[in-house]
């Protein structure tokens, strides 16, 4: 009998000790996805503040293609703070953005006299520098995303995850508008 009992205990000590660590996992990997949406963060927002300038810089060279133009300021300006926009709000937001810059961008090529304007020249290398970033932080963000639901998802740390509420996340994935080929005229 004495034995039995040392066994029981043995497997609860085993039970409760299995609990803690995949408790702490879990804590672990649920900061490593805010922090790495975080620093996507970042970036989104570095390009955010920098579409009123490129927009600017279009505005003289392509007065007849207000649509594209308007599509980004309106897309912009539909949002009062993007600061105050939750995790989902700002993915979805920068997607459409995205596509409204791919669309500004292939203006620059009809407009010989954009491509050659120093300030745009200037403003096009640092909106690659930050798409670069993001696609960048996007990676990260999906493989720290990966980890978090496979420990979420997986036997036995998703009994741990499921009593203490932790639910799978979201990866980021290219809308529609990346996905499509690039047409290259010449």
């Amino acid at each position: 009998m004495n034995y039995i009992l040392w066994i029981i205990i043995g497997v609860v000590l085993v039970i409760v000790f299995y609990f803690f660590i995949t408790f702490n996992k879990l804590v672990k990997l649920k900061n490593m996805v805010k922090e790495s949406f975080a620093t996507m963060d970042v970036y989104l927002k570095k390009r955010w503040d920098l579409i009123p300038n490129i927009v600017e810089t279009v505005k003289g060279y392509a007065k007849h293609e207000k649509d594209t133009l308007k599509e980004i300021v309106e897309i912009r300006n539909s949002v009062k703070s993007y600061d105050n926009l939750s995790d989902e709000q700002k993915l979805k937001t920068n997607e459409q953005i995205t596509g409204g810059i791919t669309k500004l961008m292939a203006l620059a090529e009809a407009y010989p006299d954009l491509k050659a304007n120093e300030n745009f020249l200037s403003l096009q290398q640092s909106l690659s520098k930050i798409e670069d970033e993001i696609a960048e932080s996007r990676k990260y963000y999906n493989a720290v995303v990966r980890n978090y639901n496979n420990k979420v998802e997986m036997i036995p740390s998703n009994i741990v995850a499921k009593i203490l509420g932790y639910k799978s996340k979201a990866m980021f994935e290219a809308n529609e508008s990346e996905r499509e080929s690039v047409k290259v005229k010449i």
